[in-house]
C-alpha cells in the first residue's frame, strides 16, 4: 500500500512536452547534417576542378637535366609555377614556369625542362629523385629513376 502511494506520488513530463523534446532533437540533427554535407560536397566539388598528372618525365643524368611533362585533366585552368627536387626549390633553373594549361581540347600539357647543374643538382644514374610540380592549388609529386 505505501509502495503504491510512492508510485502515485512520481510524476513525469507531460506528452506535449516530450514530443516537443524529440521534435526540437530531430530538427537539431537535421541541421547538422545538412550543413556537414554542404561543406563536404563543396570541398569535393571545387578541388576536382583543378587536376594534373604527369604523362612522362625524364632525368639525364650524363647532362644533369631533366624534363617534365605534365598534363592538365581537370575541368579548369591551371597554373604551374614552381618544381621542387627532393623538396629543394629548383624554379630558378627551370624553363617553361609559369606554366599555364588550359581545358580546351581534350587536355593541355606543359613541357617543364629543369637545368640540374644550374639547381645546384647533380644526378646520379640510378638514382631516384621525387619531382613536385605545383601551382594555386594542384600538385604532382613523382618518384623519377635517373637515367
Amino acid at each position: 500500500m505505501v509502495l503504491n502511494k510512492m508510485l502515485k506520488a512520481k510524476k513525469g513530463i507531460s506528452p506535449i512536452l516530450a514530443t516537443l523534446l524529440l521534435i526540437v532533437i530531430a530538427v537539431a540533427a537535421v541541421i547538422v547534417t545538412y550543413a556537414w554535407v554542404m561543406t563536404f560536397t563543396t570541398t569535393q566539388t571545387t578541388t576536382a576542378g583543378k587536376m594534373i598528372k604527369f604523362d612522362s618525365a625524364f632525368i639525364n643524368s650524363a647532362t644533369d637535366n631533366s624534363t617534365i611533362y605534365v598534363r592538365n585533366t581537370g575541368t579548369e585552368v591551371v597554373a604551374i609555377e614552381k618544381i621542387y627536387v627532393d623538396g629543394v626549390d629548383c624554379t630558378n633553373s627551370a624553363e617553361g614556369l609559369p606554366a599555364t594549361l588550359t581545358t580546351t581540347g581534350i587536355s593541355s600539357t606543359a613541357t617543364v625542362k629543369l637545368n640540374g647543374a644550374a639547381a645546384g643538382l647533380n644526378f646520379a644514374a640510378g638514382t631516384t629523385y621525387k619531382m613536385k610540380v605545383t601551382g594555386p592549388g594542384v600538385f604532382w609529386e613523382e618518384s623519377i629513376k635517373a637515367n
